[in-house]
């Protein structure tokens, strides 16, 4: 912040200098007509949770609907073996999420941090290479998914039944690479430009969008599991053409036509944002063990329910992503302009909310798990007894993910990668790997489930011994803030 009285200006030599005077007038946003604080430093802190954390969090369960809504259509004009097929073709579009995250987070969280401590050509840099980064690898993957969509399925374990429409699917999802990747950076962006809406009303089109287009091409023109594929990518390529206007906006400090590619700031962006890409890459293989552990003891009814499970649960786990994409913004601006009052204001009321969320859905997984499933499976008793035993033991990870999926999504924040890391490779990795090659060996297809809740639990507690360490730098950082100035 600069403090500024009156412009003296005087010409030398043909040349205009401008003198800045201190005195009582603030510029506390650097760039075009921006000249006003920006509301992630002053706002207060529970106006600043509703206005960034709640569309975010229904932009996310919006997320989840539209996978809801694929599993709607797919399991009821298509069945169960189809079904099952997106869900063994699930890790490819993980792949795609993981690429979005780790540049749009971690794009995200450095930007917060260098547009907080005033460095705004930094701030733009950052942006204009992470787009440039996504725009190629993002061709790559399309190219491999739309050629070798073969090999991917067999690699992801789809059976001789499944493995056409598995191909299918990947091939038709790897055409819309591109548009999806991009919707994230842009839509995450927005956030760094006081524009949190946008993202949600660009999930909510897509919402709408993906139902018309599953009606019309699934059930109309009986396009199958293609069907389903171009309606997931139709779906979110529109919600870029909505998230994207702020960035093509000259004014605004973040746009498209401002910065340049800074290579040195790739590895910064990867590194902060690979706990984000982890949590999409352990989506994607703890959803590759759990298939390949109840095909082993199930089949495809195993594969079927589980999947229907996990429609249900990610209504839960995409809520506390959605408050973690929504304060991270305001963590990593008010750490950058060493704000850490705020940092811990909003943490301490994320945390209540979290507990909220997390009994809720315990209870409508606990209680009301084989009626949510039925949704999927149309009356298959042999789908219903397996994921309604499932749905009560899965529901107790609620009781604490929420806790190691905001905790991990502070880390990248406030650029303490190497601990988002770690809690997010425990929580969906490490642990969900020990759990599911040892518990069904003591618990047969119920260990399988218990997997889930162990992994949460043991991830609790590594997160607030982290959680309480970065505390003290945070304490420590702010007593000499104070004795500096």
């Amino acid at each position: 912040m600069e403090l500024v009285k009156t412009l003296l200006l005087y010409k030398e030599s043909n040349s205009y200098i401008v003198y800045l005077v201190l005195t009582n007038i603030k510029i506390d946003r650097l760039g075009g007509d921006n000249m006003q604080e920006n509301i992630l430093g002053s706002e207060k802190i529970p106006r600043l949770f509703i206005k960034y954390s709640i569309p975010a969090i229904i932009a996310m369960v919006i997320t989840g609907m539209q996978a809801v809504v694929d599993g709607i259509f797919v399991g009821n004009v298509l069945g169960p073996n189809a079904m099952a097929s997106v869900n063994i073709a699930a890790p490819f579009m993980q792949v795609i999420i993981a690429l979005s995250m780790i540049m749009s987070i971690g794009s995200q969280s450095y930007m917060g941090l260098s547009l907080g401590d005033g460095n705004v050509a930094k701030t733009q840099n950052i942006f204009k290479t992470a787009m440039i980064f996504i725009l190629v690898f993002g061709f790559g993957i399309t190219v491999f998914g739309f050629t070798m969509n073969s090999q991917i399925a067999y690699v992801l374990g789809a059976s001789d039944i499944l493995l056409k429409d598995v191909s299918l699917y990947i091939k038709t999802l790897s055409v819309f690479t591109i548009p999806m990747s991009l919707m994230f950076l842009f839509g995450f962006s927005g956030r760094i430009m006081e524009k949190p809406q946008l993202y949600f009303y660009g999930s909510i089109l897509s919402l709408f969008a993906n139902i018309t287009l599953n009606y019309t091409l699934i059930y109309k023109l009986k396009l199958g599991i293609v069907g389903a594929a171009t309606a997931t990518g139709l779906a979110y390529s529109l919600a870029f053409l909505v998230v994207v206007w702020p960035a093509l906006n000259k004014k605004n400090i973040i746009n498209v036509f401002v910065g340049k590619f800074d290579k040195s700031v790739i590895f910064p962006v990867i590194y902060n944002g690979s706990s984000e890409g982890i949590n999409s890459i352990a989506t994607a293989t703890s959803a590759y063990l759990f298939n390949m552990a109840f095909m082993n003891i199930a089949g495809e009814t195993g594969v079927a329910a589980f999947t229907a499970i996990n429609y249900v649960a990610q209504f839960g786990v995409l809520s506390m992503f959605g408050i973690s994409d929504g304060i991270g913004p305001i963590v990593s601006y008010n750490y950058g302009s060493k704000k850490f009052d705020r940092v811990k204001a909003i943490m301490k009321l994320s945390d209540k909310v979290i507990i909220t969320i997390g009994i809720i859905i315990f209870t409508l997984l606990f209680f009301f798990g084989r009626n949510l499933v039925n949704i999927f499976v149309n009356g298959n008793e042999e789908i219903l007894n397996i994921a309604s035993v499932g749905a009560k033991i899965y529901a107790f990870a609620f009781f604490v993910n929420g806790f190691n999926i905001v905790n991990s999504g502070y880390f990248t924040a406030i650029g303490y990668a190497k601990e988002s890391v770690i809690v997010a490779s425990c929580r969906g990795l490490i642990f969900i790997i020990i759990g599911i090659f040892t518990l069904p060996n003591i618990f047969g297809i119920n260990g399988i489930w218990m997997s889930v809740p162990f992994a949460e639990l043991i991830t609790l507690f590594i997160g607030i011994k982290l959680m309480k360490k970065s505390y003290k730098v945070m304490d420590k950082k702010y007593e000499i803030s104070i004795n500096g100035a």
